[in-house]
Formats: C-alpha cells, structure tokens, sequence
C-alpha cells in the first residue's frame, strides 16, 4: 500500500495474541496496572511492558500515573470502536476461542463495552429509543431528538454537562454479539451509570458482563420497550 494510512502497522499491533488480550481486557473502560494485563495477556511482566509500550507508541493505550502506581487504559472510544467491529468480524468469520460457562452467555445478554451498555440489551435500548423516535441514525451517525433530550433529562442525565464534554453525545457501535448498533458516546456512558445508580444492574467481579437484578429487569423494560 503506497498511499494513504498504514493499515498494516496498526494491524500487526493488534493482532498479535498478547496484545489482543492486553486490548480486550481494557475494554471494560477500566484503568488497569501492567502486572494485571500481563495476567489477562498470559505473559511475564517484562513481555507485557514491551507490548504496553508500542501499544501506547501507536496512542491505541494511554498510560496514567497515579501516586506510585502506573495504570494503562484504551486511548479513546474510537480504539473500542474498532476493536468491538473487530470482535464482530472474527466472530463471524475467524476461529473462536471458546470459554464455557454461564459468564460467557452473561456476556451476550448484557456487558460493557468501553464504558456503555453492549450486547443483547444494548441493542434493545437502542432500537427502543430509535422506535420511538428519541435517536434519529443516519448510517453511523445518531442525533438525540427533542423528544429525546426530554426523555434524558427525565431519565435523570445531565445533558448540559454532557455536552460540555469533547465526547460526541451520541454515537453509534457495531455490537460483536449481536452484529447490530448500540448507543454509543457520553450519552450512552451516562445512560450506563444511571442504571447502575438505581440499582437496575452491576458489573460482574472480574469480567466485562453485567448482571441485571429483579427490580432492574423489570424498569429496563419499562423503560426500553421491544417496539
């Protein structure tokens, strides 16, 4: 390829298995130490330092110092972006490393993704919002109606204070299980954290998945009817 971004560069990055794992492990939105990732990368921590390096070198992670402690976490929503469509595409057509057990169906009901609300009830609120003509998509792109910003501020969201933010308020992101959009951007961020505030869902110890209880299952449905 002569012209244009090296897409080979930042594939090699990717594709490599440790830091694939080092990538995906991020994808909660979590901070996490480099002895943490090269647990999750199932490598020596002198490896994972020599991963964390070209993967920050290429800005796809971004190292944080606090106090004595270094933390690493993904550059920005775009890296989860690609990395969530590349999920979709591997699981689609490229081998699948399988993992049994009741966490890994977790996953595909409800789950983080960067910091929003993905898999099977992502997507239900955001057809539920498109439906209803709260969110308005225009191929990738997702515009918060008037109507909308009511519902918002009734749900409790701030959108003032989000939009003084540099995030897109909205965005869309392909979901990898369910080959569909879900709510990306602040909004979807802080539609996230007000569910978790009320009690409607927590995020699972040590894995990307959410569990929803009773109470939660019950307002999620009220709130983001299946039209």
């Amino acid at each position: 390829m002569k012209e244009g971004p090296d897409i080979s560069h930042i594939a090699a990055l990717i594709g490599d298995p440790a830091r694939a794992n080092i990538l995906t492990a991020l994808m909660d939105g979590r901070a996490l130490t480099a002895s943490e990732l090269a647990e999750e990368a199932g490598v020596a921590l002198p490896t994972a330092s020599g991963h964390l390096s070209k993967l920050a070198g290429a800005d796809l992670i971004t190292p944080r110092k606090q106090g004595r402690h270094k933390y690493f976490q993904l550059a920005d929503a775009e890296v989860a972006g690609v990395l969530e469509a590349l999920m979709g595409l591997a699981a689609n057509r490229g081998p699948t490393r399988v993992r049994t057990g009741p966490r890994d169906a977790q996953m595909q009901v409800a789950r983080v993704c960067y910091n929003h609300l993905a898999g099977r009830m992502g997507v239900q609120m955001y057809r539920s919002l498109i439906a209803r003509g709260l969110v308005l998509e225009d191929g990738e792109d997702a515009t918060l109606t008037e109507a909308g910003r009511a519902f918002a501020t009734a749900f409790g969201i701030d959108l003032s204070q989000l939009e003084q933010g540099r995030t897109r308020l909205c965005r869309t992101c392909l979901d990898w299980s369910e080959r569909r959009n879900h709510l990306a951007g602040s909004l979807g961020r802080a539609m996230l954290s007000r569910m978790e505030d009320q009690g409607w869902m927590h995020r699972d110890t040590g894995s990307r998945a959410i569990r929803m209880s009773e109470k939660g299952k019950a307002a999620f449905a009220a709130a983001f009817p299946e039209i």
